[in-house]
């Protein structure tokens, strides 16, 4: 039995993929949350076999739950479910262990296929994806800026183009509020931006995220 967690702010997306999975005789939904930090509890009390993870949810988020979950619960492995198709997100957090990548619009047998794929042990990244990456990886002249980011400036990135405050982030990532003003003036300095709202103009015009987020 594949035991799985469902990890979306939106309960109608959950029940949605709940009823795919569960009518599939080998997966078991063994819970549902709407957080990332609701999703790393529930990782290090009850392990699942597999987690579906949404990377755009209030607070610390899909990426920082994901770095979280791979760290503290290393049995259960991670398979993003995003609206996000474009570099630098899918390949970030491949780079930080995921074992799967899919889009929400992904068709409901690609999504069983690719559960029993990765409950083998297998990686699976859905095919609109993987040619992005690999676009990505063969372009060394790729123009899209937030590239150049580290995984820790682009969950800062993210959080602010989404309205967090500094002291938020802060909380949120149990690190101080001057270290994250350090990544945030370093990340202004490297994306060449003055300000929080140039910040976001910037991540919607490269699709880092898009404007039903804000």
């Amino acid at each position: 039995m594949i035991k799985l967690l469902l990890v979306d702010d939106h309960e109608l997306v959950r029940t949605g993929i709940r009823r795919i999975l569960e009518d599939v005789s080998e997966f078991k939904v063994i819970g549902e949350v709407s957080s990332g930090e609701d999703a790393i509890r529930f990782c290090r009390a009850t392990p699942p076999d597999i987690v579906l993870m949404d990377m755009n949810m209030p607070g610390i988020g899909g990426l920082e739950a994901t770095k979280q979950i791979i760290h503290y619960a290393q049995d259960a492995k991670v398979v993003v479910l995003s609206v996000h198709t474009e570099n630098p997100i899918p390949a970030k957090v491949m780079q930080m262990g995921a074992f799967g990548y899919l889009t929400k619009g992904t068709d409901p047998q690609e999504m069983i296929n690719a559960v029993r794929k990765v409950a083998s042990g297998q990686r699976y990244i859905a095919p609109e994806i993987a040619q992005q990456i690999a676009i990505g990886q063969l372009n060394l002249n790729d123009t899209n800026p937030f590239d150049q980011l580290s995984k820790r400036e682009l969950e800062i990135t993210i959080m602010l183009t989404k309205g967090n405050r500094v002291p938020d982030i802060a909380s949120k990532l149990n690190i101080s509020a001057k270290t994250v003003n350090t990544y945030r003036y370093r990340m202004f300095d490297k994306l060449h931006v003055g300000s929080d709202v140039e910040l976001t103009h910037l991540a919607l015009r490269h699709k880092l995220i898009d404007s039903n987020q804000l």
